[in-house]
This record gives structure tokens, C-alpha cells and sequence, in this order.
């Protein structure tokens, strides 16, 4: 459970404390999150760009989220439309507007496929 809720907040998956994308104040929709280059935890750093290319299997996973949203948007909208032009332009408007989300969740989920957590880094330190 403690996974899934790490995925969703966008923590890091070697220690679970640091952000893998920059905290944005303002709102933007279209703007592509920007990610950051090490995780944010002093005692972790781990690396999220393992090597050029690296995520480029995320454009997969991207393709599945986009694919299961638009599946579950056509079988809402068409219980309540029954014109299929209407729900095409639904599933249109709701692939733009959730495209930065499928962008920041593939990779998330991408480098928790291929990253091992660290459970030292989990381990509270006892101050003696």
C-alpha cells in the first residue's frame, strides 16, 4: 500500500522521502513537468536518468494510460450520449487536458519497475 501511495505523491523509489518532480506553484495544464536530475533526499540522491534513452519505454506505458482512460471515458460518456461523434470529441479533449499527467505518471511508474528500494534508507537511525 505504502507503494502505491509513494507512486501517486511521486516519491522517490529507492528511499520513498524525496520528490522525482519539481513542486510547481502555479497551474499548467499543458506544461510538461519538469523532472528532477537526483532525488531530493540528502541521504539518498539516486540518480531517476539511469543512462540516455532511459525512458523511453516510459512512451509504453504513457500509451496504456492513455489507451485505459479512453476506454473508461467512451463507457461513461456513453451511457450518458448516445452520439459517437460527442463522445470521440470527449475522449479527444480528455486525452490533451490528461496528457501531462500520463507524462509524469509513466515515468514515475517506469523507474519503479526497474528501480530495487533501498531498505537501509528506510530504517530509522537511532542517535546515541
Amino acid at each position: 500500500m505504502s507503494i502505491l501511495l509513494n507512486i501517486l505523491k511521486g516519491k522517490c523509489s529507492k528511499c520513498g522521502k524525496g520528490d522525482i518532480f519539481e513542486k510547481r506553484s502555479g497551474i499548467s495544464i499543458l506544461g510538461l513537468p519538469k523532472m528532477n536530475y537526483k532525488c531530493t533526499n540528502p541521504e539518498c540522491r539516486h540518480k531517476f536518468l539511469i543512462e540516455p534513452g532511459y525512458f523511453y519505454g516510459a512512451m509504453y506505458v504513457s500509451y496504456g494510460l492513455t489507451v485505459a482512460e479512453g476506454i473508461a471515458i467512451y463507457l461513461i460518456s456513453s451511457i450518458f450520449i448516445s452520439n459517437p461523434v460527442y463522445s470521440f470529441i470527449i475522449i479527444a479533449i480528455s486525452a490533451i487536458l490528461l496528457s501531462t499527467t500520463n507524462y509524469k505518471y509513466a515515468r514515475i511508474l517506469w523507474i519503479y519497475l526497474f528501480t530495487k528500494k533501498n531498505k537501509e534508507l528506510n530504517v530509522e537511525r537511532k542517535v546515541s
